[in-house]
């Protein structure tokens, strides 16, 4: 085994379990977190169903950012839609044999890279040309655009301009699954692919990235509009009810 295959195999151990552990306690301390008060933003639902309905809309439509502002909408929603039909046809890496689905899904998936990388471009230029949001980005904010625009450049540079060996690719990532380690192949934009992939991995937990799964805990969003109904009475105003 090279020292170069040591290094990417050690290399996304760490990524993989930096990022399923840190992900893990995230979402552990996001669940743990009190929200007692009612302080959905109406109009919001009165049932159960209804903020079920109101989070779909919200996690698939982006619903409360295309009433904000439409630009943003666009590269937002191009962003996340153009990278689900990437990570989706990345699974076959993942799979073998590959099913079907993944298969009809290719296609779409290579020149969804070109959307994803164009959506990013306007909301790093956003960052830059609105003075509200220049004001409020921090460093931060615009390496976290760099390094997914990076990956996209680098991902479609294997695709349309210096080729690689995918079936090498795939033997690597499998080896990885199974614990059976075979050389990484000695690709230089595919070794800058993957060392991009694996930072974002890492830095995934401690990052804005975060609002993925966060989405879900905010009670803004998955909470009922049913404060009369469902009081919340603290500790000292119960205790205060229970005097003689």
């Amino acid at each position: 085994m090279t020292l170069l295959t040591i290094f990417y195999t050690v290399l996304f151990y760490f990524a993989t379990g930096v990022f399923v552990i840190g992900l893990a306690v995230k979402i552990r301390s996001y669940a743990k977190t009190p929200a007692p008060l009612k302080i959905a933003t109406t109009p919001a639902p009165v049932t159960t169903g209804g903020v079920s309905l109101r989070m779909a809309r919200e996690v698939v439509f982006f619903e409360s950012l295309f009433k904000s502002s439409k630009w943003t909408w666009v590269f937002g929603w191009t962003f996340h839609f153009a990278l689900l039909l990437v990570v989706l046809r990345h699974l076959r890496y993942f799979q073998e044999p590959v099913w079907m689905p993944i298969v009809l899904i290719q296609p779409f998936g290579t020149y969804a890279g070109f959307a994803l990388v164009a959506a990013l471009g306007g909301l790093w230029a956003r960052r830059w040309l609105v003075d509200r949001v220049r004001y409020i980005s921090t460093p931060s904010d615009h390496l976290m655009l760099a390094l997914l625009i990076a990956i996209g450049l680098t991902g479609m540079a294997m695709r349309f301009v210096a080729h690689t060996d995918i079936v090498a690719v795939k033997v690597f990532v499998l080896g990885l699954m199974r614990f059976d380690w075979p050389p990484v192949p000695a690709d230089p934009v595919l070794l800058i692919h993957l060392a991009l992939v694996a930072g974002l991995m890492i830095v995934f937990p401690i990052s804005k990235l975060l609002h993925a799964p966060g989405l879900f805990f905010s009670p803004t969003r998955n909470q009922a509009d049913n404060a009369r109904e469902v009081r919340h009475v603290s500790a000292w105003a119960a205790a205060l009810d229970k005097r003689p």
